[in-house]
């Protein structure tokens, strides 16, 4: 996997902490600049920034930012200055605190974290909203669909297989769907939820080819609601499928939730694996992701996003 945000050649700390408070300082904000470096840092990097910015000026870099802007510019601006198991276990308490549960993102977060992403996300979700989240996660679901929420939260992924297992599983997973009447939805539960998303790529290789077809279709036509989506969400790119399902709905109106979820997706992601979803998305649509982005975004989101899918930064 590939991120587009790498780690700043010659970063210095106190030089941007600097940058950005000449950026603010006086009538107005050069919200470019701001956004141009930001955009251009890793998270930890931009951590650093924050303690530099601190100890140069006496303030919160965060508090200070806020107070010169405002709406999804400072939402965007925040979401970058936030560590990133913070900014998850905040997303993760949004959904199920919220009017109603949004299993999208418990969908998006959950089924592409790494165990010890996993791990910093609770211990930081219990320190700052003082509960368990996987407590709070039974108490917004059920049936198969919160059992494998909480297998996830486990975080017992096995680490090796040798490839007899991984046939075996395969062929468990043909038994469970495919290969017979019904779905045994319990054994897609067992496998796809205690499995590394490395392994279970080499398991949805042999049930390809045991069943002459991706476990995508099989998942597809075996089971529905949010179960399907986060069984699917397992071991794949997930966030190439929620960019490929906004440019779907791309044809109408945005709202500010379709906003939302591309900025959240481009933050969390960008270190990770935006270049392979770039990739992905311009062998679908035959377009750039950057392009796609610039019809029907505003400015700020599309420097954002230029900077996290790989293309020059600009200020055009």
């Amino acid at each position: 996997m590939q991120g587009s945000v790498k780690p700043y050649v010659n970063f210095n700390a106190k030089h941007d902490a600097e940058v950005l408070h000449k950026a603010m300082k006086g009538l107005g904000t050069d919200e470019d600049t701001v956004l141009m470096l930001l955009a251009s840092r890793t998270n930890e990097q931009r951590q650093q920034i924050k303690v530099a910015y601190k100890k140069a000026h006496g303030k919160d870099l965060v508090s200070a930012l806020k107070s010169e802007l405002g709406g999804l510019f400072e939402d965007l601006i925040v979401a970058l200055m936030t560590p990133r198991s913070l900014f998850d276990a905040t997303q993760l308490h949004k959904a199920l605190k919220g009017a109603g549960t949004n299993d999208e993102v418990l969908i998006e977060i959950l089924a592409s974290r790494t165990e010890d992403e996993i791990k910093d996300i609770t211990k930081v979700y219990k320190k700052e909203f003082g509960g368990k989240l996987e407590k709070d996660v039974c108490s917004d679901t059920t049936g198969p669909y919160q059992k494998m929420l909480v297998i996830l939260l486990q975080v017992d992924g096995d680490l090796c297989f040798p490839f007899q297992i991984m046939r075996a599983s395969g062929e468990d997973l043909y038994a469970a769907g495919e290969g017979k009447f019904g779905t045994d939805e319990e054994k897609f539960i067992n496998i796809l939820g205690n499995r590394s998303t490395e392994h279970l790529l080499e398991v949805f290789a042999a049930y390809k080819k045991i069943a002459g077809c991706d476990i995508e279709n099989s998942i597809e036509g075996e089971t529905t609601g949010n179960l399907e989506n986060l069984l699917i969400a397992v071991g794949e790119l997930l966030n190439l499928r929620r960019l490929l399902r906004r440019e779907e709905k791309s044809q109408s109106s945005l709202s500010r939730t379709d906003d939302e979820t591309l900025m959240r997706i481009m933050v969390s992601r960008s270190e990770v694996d935006m270049l392979d979803i770039r990739a992905a998305f311009k062998k679908k649509y035959g377009a750039s992701l950057y392009t796609t982005i610039q019809v029907h975004v505003t400015k700020h989101l599309l420097l954002i996003s230029s900077g996290f899918t790989g293309e020059p930064l600009t200020r055009s």
